[in-house]
């Protein structure tokens, strides 16, 4: 895990509904154990984390989570105020401006500017020396990115907006963020997905684009809530033949879902094979069987992938 841990800052993505809050949580919480100041970052008003660690919504401050843990919900219309008054001389004047009708439309207008305005401040946390120096450098920053297209395009916003500037201090600001996410020594990105058809394609393809695109490619791929195999092939058919004689309707039901979990294993691993051909070594996390993951959970997942990665 050294190479992964080391790095400033992680970008965690994949299709939505693959978990990737809890896998950017238990990265979290594996830095920590490791003695890593680190905080986790969610974008666009997500607030899934403070959630699942019994807390109450962190808005865009960085709370503590736990010992050497902490959270931010990153949204663009706060970034982009907080860049404004870095930019300008006067506080009052960059609060005007950011809450003026007129600038709300062109930033909307604009194309990656949220993008560029949310990731510049993921690049800000994960700074040694921070904007405000009342405010401790962190040694790591797990983002919670949007699903896979949005995450690509927050990742390559920097270099769309200096390629288009060329010149003057967004140009050069843009173009600092871009090498410091460029760099696979500084920024590392994480694959998450499930074992079914469509993630992996999706996953499959991030990698295509990350290399035409950013000349990268994953540093990790995170398959999760993988479904254990309980039974042989042998054992499932004998599951199937007691059904036919099962007396009771309750054993009936207990039987088919046994074999229902069986086939859903082996679904699973032939998707996961697959992923394996097409993109090389893939981390599980087994599913886990609880209607809502809390920070026990979280912690089990955490120690499950520092045996793995």
């Amino acid at each position: 895990m050294p190479g992964l841990l080391d790095k400033r800052l992680l970008f965690v993505t994949g299709k939505g509904g693959v978990g990737k809050t809890t896998v950017a949580a238990a990265l979290g919480l594996a830095a920590a154990r490791a003695g890593r100041r680190t905080i986790v970052c969610e974008v666009a008003r997500q607030e899934r984390l403070t959630q699942m660690f019994g807390r109450p919504p962190a808005g865009y401050r960085e709370v503590e989570l736990a010992e050497r843990l902490w959270a931010i919900s990153v949204d663009p219309e706060h970034a982009q105020e907080e860049y404004l008054r870095d930019q300008l001389p006067s506080r009052t004047l960059a609060s005007l401006l950011a809450h003026s009708s007129l600038f709300t439309y062109l930033s909307a207008a604009t194309p990656g500017l949220r993008e560029l305005v949310t990731v510049g401040k993921l690049w800000e946390l994960a700074q040694l020396e921070r904007r405000d120096p009342r405010k401790a450098p962190y040694d790591l920053v797990v983002v919670d990115a949007p699903a896979t297209g949005h995450g690509l395009a927050m990742l390559t916003a920097p270099r769309t907006f200096r390629d288009v500037a060329r010149v003057g201090p967004i140009a050069r600001q843009a173009d600092t963020i871009h090498a410091f996410l460029a760099d696979p020594a500084r920024t590392g990105i994480v694959a998450v997905a499930l074992a079914e058809e469509t993630p992996v394609t999706e996953t499959i393809e991030l990698g295509g684009r990350l290399r035409a695109e950013l000349g990268t490619a994953p540093d990790a791929i995170v398959v999760n809530a993988l479904y254990p195999e309980r039974f042989t092939n042998e054992e499932a058919e004998r599951i199937a033949a007691a059904c036919d004689e099962a007396r009771t309707p309750q054993l009936r039901a207990a039987l088919r879902a046994a074999l229902s979990q069986h086939r859903r294993a082996r679904t699973q691993r032939a998707q996961l094979r697959r992923l394996r051909r097409a993109a090389g070594p893939v981390w599980t996390l087994p599913y886990v069987f609880e209607p809502e993951l809390g920070v026990g959970e979280l912690e089990r997942l955490s120690r499950e992938l520092e045996r793995k990665l």
